[in-house]
């Protein structure tokens, strides 16, 4: 017979304290808009070392200034590397239309997801983008992948969101797009207008290139 050990029953309080585990992150924070200052966090990525090494990479601190702050970027975020939609279609159609991003007046085009810095360059290899083999750098030559992997960017942009009885997936990023102009949100799309949380369909309708290309087009002087 097997034999198991002793029913654990935990105080009040305990349990309190699991139940909120459970819960979808506070929602408190408002969804960023046009003229908003985006969140000053930490990333903590893994940059390429010059050293003859299997593994010559290291950690490496990367800011929100270090990244926005004077200057104009385009950050695209998606639920998670290695999905379908972002895998096929969201992340491609920015490393496609890259170079007609920057011609227009955009100094660098960021893939951002909660995940760690490991897998996202394990998706970006997968994904067949061009490695970058320079020291100090994010590791490919055209769109730089953004490991948010404690959601702390996500959460201050209000687009930490949870499919968990929807797909096994815990804390993410809902799907959106923006132009950040020194620190500040010049343009957003979200998806659907708004998050959605345990959302059954995915949709992607604003957040792709082709839409970021025709307002970046529109507004260029």
């Amino acid at each position: 017979l097997c034999e198991f050990g002793p029913i654990i029953h935990y105080p009040a309080e305990r349990s309190s304290s699991l139940a909120q585990h459970r819960r979808p992150p506070n929602m408190s924070v408002p969804m960023a808009s046009e003229g908003a200052t985006v969140p000053s966090v930490t990333f903590k990525t893994r940059t390429r070392v010059p050293v003859e090494s299997e593994n010559p990479f290291d950690w490496k601190d990367l800011t929100s200034e270090d990244l926005f702050k004077g200057k104009r970027v385009v950050l695209f975020a998606l639920p998670g590397a290695f999905t379908p939609t972002c895998s096929s279609t969201h992340l491609p159609g920015y490393e496609k239309a890259y170079e007609q991003i920057k011609a227009l007046g955009v100094d660098e085009v960021y893939c951002l997801s909660v995940n760690d810095a490991f897998v996202m360059r394990q998706w970006g290899l997968k994904q067949g983008l061009e490695e970058d083999k320079t020291p100090g750098t994010l590791g490919f030559t055209k769109v730089k992948l953004l490991p948010d992997g404690a959601a702390l960017f996500t959460r201050g942009m209000g687009m930490s969101c949870v499919w968990d009885t929807e797909r096994g997936f815990g804390e993410r990023s809902w799907r959106y797009s923006c132009v950040i102009n020194d620190m500040k949100v010049e343009k957003i799309f979200v998806e659907g207008g708004a998050i959605t949380q345990n959302s059954g369909p995915d949709p992607f309708e604003v957040s792709d290139a082709e839409t970021m290309l025709k307002y970046l087009q529109s507004v260029k002087k």
